[in-house]
């Protein structure tokens, strides 16, 4: 079975000491996505998985400037090349007059870019998780305590990452299908 073909490898684990130890133990092996569900908060849990990396903030530096220089450009084009009239003897490029507008318009497409980068980086809209195809994940939102090491991941092989889990005395261990 390819890595393309599955989402990853699931393991159950009976408590938190025990799953936050694998996570720990999962890392030193090498992998790199992971991802935990438990019912309730674990402290130490976020710091044991590792930094997650968010692009969010650079898409809305990016967005903002882009539809600031636009803004400027438009205004620019228009009041100077395409149309130029003079009133009350101001020069053409009056820069003054093109801010309020360069600015509404840096922080509405901050806004929207932030927007697409968050869901796209929460990798929504997704109408169905291949997590729901497992029966014993049903649990996650009761009782229990699940590590899923995901087929991306560049260390990632299924039969390796079964038999890590297992190892690292996970109750129950499967192949999650894509």
């Amino acid at each position: 079975m390819s890595a393309s073909s599955h989402y990853g490898c699931i393991g159950e684990f009976e408590d938190v000491g025990t799953l936050l130890s694998a996570v720990s133990s999962l890392r030193k092996r090498g992998y790199t996505r992971l991802e935990a569900y438990t019912p309730y908060p674990v402290e130490g849990l976020a710091q044991a998985l590792g930094p997650m990396r968010d692009r969010t903030a650079f898409a809305m530096l990016m967005g903002g400037i882009a539809a600031g220089v636009a803004t400027l450009a438009l205004q620019y084009y228009a009041a100077v090349v395409d149309y130029p009239i003079n009133v009350g003897g101001r020069p053409d490029a009056s820069w003054p007059a093109f801010i309020p507008a360069a600015v509404e318009m840096t922080i509405l497409f901050a806004a929207l870019a932030g927007l697409v980068s968050m869901l796209r980086s929460n990798g929504l809209p997704r109408l169905h998780h291949p997590l729901f195809e497992s029966e014993r994940f049903a649990q996650a939102s009761r009782a229990g305590l699940f590590v899923v090491v995901l087929a991306v991941d560049p260390h990632y092989e299924a039969d390796g990452a079964r038999r890590d889990l297992t190892e690292l005395q996970a109750t129950h261990v499967e192949t999650v299908p894509a």
